[in-house]
């Protein structure tokens, strides 16, 4: 068996957020005072996590730009051991796109979507992306994301006897609490071998929501008892962590995965926001 974990975090705030206007991909809007604060709140939250890889949409409002810190530099530069790290932007990660909608106010998309006769998110304005194309780009990177770790993890077997440590699995459980919208127990089979990899993942809300219904309809993926439906569509808040454990048995083309939490949002407690 062959595991590893996968931690995906939304981007923080940007004004536009806070004013419910759709940013989409054409409408690239930096991060806000509150954003910036939301970023280095995950970052601490996170500091003591091993990470052995880092992906983040290439937007602006996920990645570095010259001279501003965002989200997910934000968090590596509180981390004891991923500071330095090399974060790969992949245009897969993006935001859904909304076509002419992209500016407008969601009330506005919302009045679209009722006079034809569609309800957010189902409907799609012109020259956006539907769910499922927003879904099938969650596909593929998770599928590019897999078989990556699974050839990584086969040459480390080839050089290396010693079994995956138990270490970066034993720095996750130490920060995402049991109770609400997490799973009863980090690992569900104590038997099981350590994780090769811990990937973390900055995205967008939309993305997020696709992806998270990609894992629950396609990979029939196991969730918390805990969660309602209403929990697993609901669009992450700025900043919200979601983890999976992914399992490949030897020879199954198509992994296990078991969600540890969904939308986690305890590290923005105190972050004040601004008016």
């Amino acid at each position: 068996m062959t595991r590893f974990a996968l931690t995906v975090v939304r981007h923080g705030e940007t004004r536009l957020n806070k004013e419910k206007i759709l940013q989409g991909q054409g409408i690239d809007e930096p991060l806000s005072e509150t954003g910036f604060k939301q970023a280095a709140a995950a970052g601490i939250f996170l500091n003591n996590v091993k990470f052995t890889h880092v992906f983040s949409s290439d937007l602006v409002r996920t990645k570095q730009l010259s001279f501003d810190l965002q989200t997910v530099h934000g968090i590596l530069e509180k981390s004891k051991f991923c500071k330095d790290m090399t974060v790969k932007y992949d245009s897969r990660l993006r935001e859904r796109k909304y076509g002419v909608a992209e500016g407008w106010p969601l009330s506005e998309l919302r009045a679209m979507a009722k006079a034809a006769g569609q309800e957010c998110p189902v409907f799609t304005p012109p020259g956006g992306e539907t769910l499922d194309q927003v879904k099938m780009r969650g596909k593929d990177f998770f599928e590019f994301l897999c078989q990556l770790i699974l050839k990584e993890a086969g040459q480390n077997e080839q050089f290396s006897q010693e079994a995956p440590s138990d270490c970066l699995e034993s720095s996750l459980a130490e920060i995402f609490p049991l109770g609400k919208n997490c799973a009863s127990k980090f690992n569900s089979d104590s038997g099981a071998p350590g994780l090769v990899a811990s990937v973390l993942v900055v995205s967008h809300g939309a993305y997020m929501r696709s992806l998270l219904d990609y894992f629950l309809t396609d990979l029939k993926c196991s969730f918390p008892v805990t969660l309602s439906r209403s929990e697993l569509t609901s669009v992450s808040p700025n900043t919200g962590m979601s983890v999976f454990i992914i399992n490949f048995e030897k020879g199954e083309v198509k992994p296990t995965t078991q969600c540890v939490c969904v939308n986690l949002q305890g590290h923005l407690t105190g972050v004040t926001k601004t008016h």
